[in-house]
């Protein structure tokens, strides 16, 4: 598969990571990969586990920056179910976006998190 590579990733020699988790639920799965920008849309580079149930799970850590990726479940290329949001892809199919904020931005969220997990206590 040919695809666009452009992502918005830090230009600096040490780019900047963090962690992140993918995980999908499909409950007669026997393979579930991850292909995107970054990886080169290698279909084996980010293989899911298996959790049981029907549960996959896969934590990695990338450079800051902005992909397009899709899942590759048993062979058939389908969008994440849990993006937030598509692009259109080449091939007629949607693309999820994952976009790897900075970790100041991680702080903020988990801070606005735990703020109204706090006010929702109340």
């Amino acid at each position: 598969m040919k695809h666009n590579k452009n992502h918005d990733n830090a230009s600096s020699t040490e780019a900047k990571t963090q962690p992140v988790r993918f995980e999908y639920n499909h409950p007669t799965a026997t393979t579930v990969c991850i292909a995107g920008t970054f990886n080169d849309w290698h279909v084996d580079g980010k293989p899911m586990h298996p959790l049981g149930g029907g549960h996959w799970l896969k934590e990695t850590v990338l450079p800051i920056g902005t992909y397009e990726y899709r899942l590759v479940v048993d062979g058939q290329w389908i969008s994440d179910p849990l993006a937030k949001e598509t692009v259109p892809n080449p091939f007629g199919g949607r693309n999820s976006i994952l976009t790897v904020g900075s970790p100041l931005e991680a702080a903020h969220l988990a801070k606005a998190e735990s703020t109204l997990l706090a006010i929702n206590k109340q």
